[in-house]
């Protein structure tokens, strides 16, 4: 049987590509990563390495085995977490950078005044990473938009928001002949405003930009327009520095989603509960769109 040292130890291979790498990540030898993966190799009868220029890639059957030791390795961690008690137990949330900066942070700082012998970890990636982070049990809990279908994750808890187009007042008089800022791929918002555009029949010019905060911060210089949701630029427009503009089919209703596995830990339990308790977390409160059992 492959120990789970050995399962880490080839997924950091995998992620780095390299055996040198993956050593001094783990601060051991070369010859102990490449004997590592060897004896996997042999225990499975299966080649999962191959040369690559001066790296590695993975085989077919090394890119299976990698899902497998993703789920096995999150599961394992996950068990320990769910014999623990709940208050002192672990959460790792995965939130987009929306929710993050925008949704989450006060509910969440009230948890931790709540429960401060909990173990908390807060990672923002895109929502496609943070939903295959979730089936592979490294991530007790997202909080993004809708997630995919028949996918075995389960919304546990909604937050009603809305998606409007936004732009500096006086310098963005027609958003349909503005340029578009748009985040990157992998972003739902991204996703909806291609889609709006699409039902607009427009095509106007478009603006990647890397991050949320950059997309706000061009939006409130003129750089163009944006669809973006009403929780991160609420501020931004009572103090005049954005203005919401009227365009068809807007403001769509993209409600904020805390989802889960089928097996949620008792921590994450917990904090459902608190982010749905309106005494405890006032208008941040989400709302329980079904019976949570």
């Amino acid at each position: 049987m492959v120990s789970a040292a050995r399962m880490e130890t080839f997924l950091i291979v995998a992620r780095q590509g390299s055996i040198r790498r993956a050593a001094t990540q783990l601060h051991v030898t070369e010859a102990a990563v490449s004997a590592a993966v060897a004896h996997i190799e042999k225990q499975l009868g299966a080649k999962l390495v191959a040369k690559a220029g001066r790296g590695i890639a993975l085989t077919e059957a090394g890119r299976v085995y990698a899902e497998y030791c993703r789920s096995i390795l999150g599961l394992m961690k996950e068990a320990q977490a769910a014999v623990r008690q709940a208050e002192i137990g672990r959460l790792r949330i995965g939130v987009v950078a929306t929710a993050g900066e925008s949704v989450l942070l006060r509910p969440l700082a009230k948890f931790r005044n709540r429960y401060p012998d909990i173990e908390l970890s807060l990672s923002i990636h895109p929502r496609d990473v943070l939903f295959v982070e979730l089936l592979h049990h490294e991530t007790d809990l997202v909080i993004a938009g809708r997630p995919p279908r028949d996918a075995g994750l389960v919304t546990r808890a909604r937050r009603a928001s809305q998606l409007v187009v936004v732009g500096a007042p006086d310098r963005c008089r027609d958003p349909l002949r503005s340029t578009w800022l748009l985040r990157g791929r992998g972003s739902g918002t991204r996703d909806a405003t291609l889609a709006l555009l699409d039902q607009l029949q427009i095509s106007p010019p478009t603006l990647t930009l890397g991050s949320h905060g950059a997309v706000i911060a061009a939006a409130r210089e003129g750089l163009g327009v944006t669809l973006i949701h009403n929780d991160a630029v609420e501020h931004h427009v009572e103090t005049g520095a954005l203005r919401v503009l009227p365009v068809d089919g807007t403001p769509l209703d993209r409600a904020w989603h805390a989802i889960t596995t089928r097996t949620p830990t008792p921590t994450t339990r917990l904090f459902l509960a608190h982010i749905m308790d309106r005494a405890e977390v006032g208008e941040d409160a989400f709302h329980n769109p079904t019976t949570f059992s």
